[in-house]
Order: C-alpha cells, then sequence, then structure tokens
C-alpha cells in the first residue's frame, strides 16, 4: 500500500517435497498458503506439481522433460522465487518479478524440454516449453472487471503460451548469463447471464536480458527487460472502457550484495519501470484515462541487510524510497496513492 500504515499482511508458508522414484525419473510438488493482503487469497494451493524425466545423460550433456505445473524459467530468479533464502532481499526487483502477478509468473500449467551441455569454456542451459498460464491473481482479475459503472464478475483464463531461456555459467556461476523470451496469452471471460463485460484478450511479451557476477564475498546483477503488451475489446457492451492499444514497457536493475561477515549480508538496489517506454511520464495515459500519471512509472532505490540467525533462519530487513507506484496494486489502494512513498520491511524465515 502507499500510505502510513504498519501491516503484517504478508505471511507465507510452502511444504515442498520430491521422490526420485527412478535414477532418470523424480516427481517433485509444493504446497502454499499466502496472506498478501488483497492480492493473494488466504488459501492452500499448489505451486508446483511436476514429474521430471531425464531421457538422455553423458559426462557432457543432459537431456530431459517436465510436465505438470512447473515452475517458469523468466531471468534468474523466478525458478526459485519462493524459496526466502534464494532471493537477495525481502522483495525481488518489481520492476522485473512483480508480486501483484505472482501466480502469472511463478509456475504454470505445461510441459518444458531442458538441456544442460558442459564444456571447457563454460555451461550452456536451455529450457522451453508450452503452457498453459496461471492468470487468477486476484489484482490481474481486478484490473480488467474494475470498471467506472462498478464492479462486474469474469475471470482471466489463460490460453497456450509458451516460454524459453537461454543461460550461459562460466566457472560454476561466477558468471551468469541469460536471455529470455515468453509469449503469454489470455482472454476475459465474462461470469453471469447479464454481465455486460466484453471477452478482451491480451497477449504479453517479455524479453529479458540478465548478467551476474559472483565473487567470494561480492556480487553484482542487473537485468533488463522490454514488455510488449497488446490489449483488445476490453470493455462493456457498447463502451470501450480504454482502446485497443499495442505499448512496450521497459524496465532495469542494478543490483550489489556484500557479505560482511559469514552470517551478515548488505544489499544496494536501484530498480526501475515504465509501462509505455513511449510516455515514460504518464502524461499521456493520464490525459486520456484521468488516472495519476505516476501510476505507469516506478523508481526504486533499495538498501537491506540479511542476518543468519541460525544456518536454517534468516533474519532479513530492507528499506525502500520509492519515487511512483506503477507495481502497486489498485486493488490495495481504492483511495488512491501518493507519488513518493516509503517502505520498510521486516522478516523472518526459515526452511527446514
Amino acid at each position: 500500500k502507499s500510505d502510513d500504515n504498519i501491516a503484517a499482511d504478508f505471511r507465507e508458508l510452502g511444504i515442498n517435497g520430491s521422490w526420485r522414484i527412478m535414477p532418470n525419473f523424480h516427481i517433485a510438488a509444493q504446497l502454499v498458503w499466502r496472506d498478501a493482503g488483497k492480492t493473494d487469497k488466504h488459501e492452500i494451493r499448489l505451486d508446483y506439481g511436476l514429474a521430471d524425466y531425464s531421457f538422455y545423460s553423458s559426462e557432457s550433456t543432459l537431456l530431459g522433460i517436465r510436465a505438470g505445473r512447473v515452475p517458469i524459467p523468466l531471468g534468474l530468479y523466478n525458478d526459485t522465487r519462493d524459496v526466502a533464502s534464494t532471493r537477495p532481499g525481502i522483495f525481488l526487483p518489481q520492476s522485473i518479478y512483480f508480486d501483484i502477478n505472482r501466480n502469472l509468473a511463478l509456475s504454470a500449467d505445461g510441459g518444458f524440454l531442458y538441456s544442460e551441455h558442459r564444456t571447457d569454456f563454460g555451461d550452456l542451459l536451455f529450457n522451453m516449453g508450452i503452457i498453459n498460464p496461471r492468470s487468477d491473481d486476484p489484482a490481474f482479475v481486478h484490473f480488467f472487471t474494475n470498471t467506472p459503472f462498478g464492479r462486474f464478475s469474469g475471470d482471466i483464463d489463460g490460453e497456450m503460451s509458451w516460454v524459453g531461456r537461454l543461460s550461459y555459467e562460466w566457472q560454476g556461476g561466477t558468471v551468469r548469463l541469460a536471455v529470455t523470451y515468453a509469449d503469454y496469452n489470455g482472454k476475459l471471460d465474462p461470469k453471469g447471464v447479464a454481465n455486460p463485460l466484453l471477452p478482451g484478450s491480451f497477449r504479453f511479451n517479455p524479453l529479458i536480458f540478465s548478467a551476474q557476477y559472483n565473487s567470494e564475498n561480492w556480487s553484482l546483477t542487473g537485468e533488463y527487460a522490454l514488455r510488449r503488451t497488446r490489449l483488445n475489446n476490453f470493455g462493456l457492451n457498447g463502451i470501450l472502457l480504454f482502446p485497443d492499444s499495442d505499448t512496450t514497457g521497459e524496465s532495469y536493475y542494478v543490483q550489489g550484495t556484500y557479505q560482511f561477515t559469514s552470517f551478515l549480508e548488505g544489499m544496494l538496489r536501484y530498480d526501475v519501470l515504465y509501462w509505455d517506454k513511449a510516455d515514460k511520464s504518464g502524461n499521456r495515459f493520464a490525459a486520456a484515462t484521468g488516472v495519476s500519471d505516476h501510476s505507469r512509472f516506478a523508481k526504486d532505490f533499495t538498501v537491506g541487510l540479511r542476518l543468519k540467525v541460525m544456518p536454517s533462519m534468516l533474519l532479513s530487513a530492507e528499506y525502500h524510497r520509492v519515487n511512483g507506484t506503477g507495481w502497486l496494486a489498485a486493488l490495495e489502494n481504492s483511495k488512491g496513492t501518493t507519488q513518493y512513498w516509503d517502505l520498510f520491511a521486516v522478516m523472518l524465515s526459515y526452511d527446514f
């Protein structure tokens, strides 16, 4: 939220397990309960549940398939974003890894072909999958079903989509490079006989370039993304609430971490999001829609600390100074937002 309240509405509990049935075949699943205010439902759900079969393995090459509800390979962090100890901070960079649309980004129903090839010059990793997106995030649905004439019932249904990522790693991850591209598709399914919502459709194409360097005590990471979004036929019968659009957003962040001691780590990050790189200030959008211009961008400076209380317990704290509200959920801020705002977060996490 963009207000002065102190809230404890961010809790998550995950239970996962895996079983290697044969040397080249295993199954894995994770159940999660998550409370993130109005943007996430208070219920137990399946984050992922998959079967993994490696059909070729040699000293240098591995080929396999994964099917079921599979974590999506987006950028550097998305595969493991649900594990607190793998994140550099409490929140991942929101210009790339949106928490308000977590389900859509985290995993999808479908199948992936993956490969790893190890050479003297580094390792190549490739993931390619056909998926049906999980588009049931409350904030995502709210964007399309909440109108000036009232809130109407509807679901966002995912349609056939695909994701691919090519990665390069040198010296066991000292250098990591990756490029990711995805084609997400979906449509609005209005509910009810007299529902005036139109069955609009969307298409979302993120292109992400990722780079990371890891040394013994410090790490430097950067990611840059272009996100093309096409919206068609959204609105009410006889009324298009906003015109059909084809826009390209731009995002990037630079992040550094430093290991002060074996149990204390610091982090600095600068994170930038523009929903439309042709209208970075949001002025044209505000003039056309009446919605605030600062809802179309966000510039976030973050400083954080992580303390390893014990091998399986982390105490994290971070402060954000943000200009813009581009990654805040309208569902949580029905009374409006301010352009400049602060966020201070503390998290205790335990892996077992």
